[in-house]
């Protein structure tokens, strides 16, 4: 895009580009999210930036009106595999925060100012400035809905000082903390009856087809660290979290809020307020929260075969993972076997390896096991041949020694490789690692099952995959759940066969 077609997107309040740049006017000092309701600026008086880091640097403070520090995310970071891509996905999660600059660029294998010059060569801010956003919208999120001191809230935001939180939170938001703590647009009620944990809305462009991704959820809830409560339509996911400095919780509704909201609500307990950010980007990637379903569609919308699946699902999502390696040890578990065997087999290691919570949280009392605890365990109570034991236990030690790194920064071709060297993992386990773990949006499973059949069902031929490029896991979603739905009739129409009496609607995949 270039700048005139940028102030046309602003002109027409495009929420497409939330989160894709940011519009600064230079007659207020504020920065906009592209869809603002607020009176459009004058040409002249606007300049357009890549990042919120980029307009907090150049001196803008965010909108009260459209919050632009809470817009999705950017999906290029998600389709990208180069240093900037995996930078920001890391940055995302709190590495900054947590190793600092020298720790992010060697995990990107580049030096420190290489890092630097990228970033702020692409977004306009260096990772200092990025991370130093990132935990303004944290300080912002603490002051206006929990009631913890605001010293507390500084070191949980990650700054290192209580000066250079005000002076940060003052910049940002041209308010004092206690200001803008006063300034929430509601005020939880106080007293004992106050729910617990920190109340989030996390945003998302363009429609969202919750109910496809709440059944995918469903399907596959291990007991112990996931439960999905309540009725299609208006389910919770709740599943515990293993987070750096301590464990959590995390709840997402699937009702989208008010008729056109673009978010779901979202409830985190956390046993530090330091994991928050780290909380709410695992949660992101796992609802698939930053994708861009208008490039989606642009692209699959108009193929002859799956055309009519995406205008049948708009939004349709691809989920990702809250925690990489555990998603790793399930593709392990699933392999050769149904869904539902696999999720036994992973509630049967949540209740042998899985470390417990502090207090049990409704039906969720553990965290996932760590793989050190796995490399060497014996793993006898799943019953599994010994082959597949040994994979799964040479899969973990590849984990657990860093032979193979699955973190939100990690290099997906490494990944892929790495784990393809391990005996036992064949090309459908580490594409499906690849699909979720790392949230590739270009994989397809040309081995799977449901895959094919979906293929049949459509009536595409396997080489048309190519032409879905670089969105075919999106593909392969909608190849699946078109799968479950004619599966779903089949399954009915067998059924009033031999009972007339039954009702014809299919049952939910």
């Amino acid at each position: 895009m270039d700048d005139d077609s940028r102030y046309e997107a602003v002109r027409s309040r495009d929420e497409r580009f939330d989160g894709v740049f940011f519009t600064a006017v230079l007659t207020t000092g504020i920065y906009c999210r592209p869809s603002c309701p607020a009176t459009t600026p004058k040409r002249r008086n606007v300049r357009f930036l890549p990042s919120a880091a980029a307009a907090q640097a150049a001196g803008f403070r965010a909108c009260r009106r459209c919050r632009p520090d809470a817009v999705p995310g950017s999906a290029e970071w998600n389709a990208r595999a180069d240093a900037v891509g995996r930078a920001m996905r890391m940055i995302a999660d709190g590495v900054v925060d947590r190793e600092g600059v020298a720790g992010l660029a060697r995990r990107l294998g580049y030096s420190a100012r290489q890092v630097r010059r990228q970033l702020t060569a692409e977004l306009g801010a260096g990772p200092v400035a990025l991370a130093r956003a990132q935990r303004t919208h944290t300080a912002r999120i603490l002051l206006q809905t929990t009631d913890l001191p605001i010293t507390e809230i500084a070191f949980a935001s990650g700054f290192s000082s209580v000066r250079q939180f005000n002076d940060t939170v003052r910049a940002g938001y041209d308010l004092t903390p206690s200001g803008l703590r006063a300034a929430a647009p509601s005020r939880r009620p106080a007293g004992p009856a106050r729910p617990a944990g920190v109340p989030l809305r996390l945003a998302y462009r363009g429609p969202y087809a919750a109910r496809e991704v709440f059944d995918f959820l469903q399907r596959r809830a291990i007991a112990g660290i996931e439960e999905v409560l309540g009725a299609p339509g208006a389910r919770t996911y709740r599943r515990s979290l293993a987070l750096p400095h301590g464990t959590g919780v995390a709840e997402v509704t699937e009702s989208a809020g008010a008729p056109g909201a673009r978010w779901l609500d979202c409830r985190l307990l956390l046993a530090d307020p330091r994991d928050l950010t780290t909380a709410v980007q695992r949660t992101r990637r796992l609802f698939d929260l930053d994708a861009d379903p208008y490039a989606v569609a642009e692209r699959l919308g108009g193929d002859p075969f799956l055309g009519p699946l995406v205008a049948a699902r708009p939004g349709l999502r691809s989920p990702g993972a809250a925690d990489p390696e555990e998603l790793a040890v399930r593709a392990v578990l699933g392999q050769q076997v149904t869904v539902a065997g696999a999720r036994a087999l992973a509630g049967t290691l949540v209740a042998a390896y899985g470390k417990p919570l502090p207090a049990p949280d409704g039906g969720l009392t553990h965290v996932f096991p760590e793989p050190a605890a796995l490399a060497e365990a014996p793993l006898t109570e799943l019953g599994m041949p010994e082959s597949r034991r040994r994979t799964l236990r040479t899969v973990c030690a590849a984990l657990a020694d860093g032979a193979v790194a699955l973190g939100p920064g990690a290099d997906r071709d490494e990944a892929e490789r790495g784990l393809l060297a391990l005996r036992g993992i064949g090309p459908w386990t580490a594409g499906y690692i690849r699909m979720r773990a790392l949230g590739d949006p270009d994989v397809f499973l040309t081995g799977d099952a449901g895959v094919r059949q979906g293929l049949r069902v459509t009536g595409a031929p396997a080489r048309a995959a190519e032409a879905w490029r670089p969105w075919r896991s999106y593909a392969l979603h909608h190849l699946w759940n078109a799968t479950n739905a004619t599966n779903a009739t089949n399954a009915a129409n067998a059924t009033n066969a031999v009972n007339p009496t039954r009702p014809t609607t299919p049952e939910r995949p």
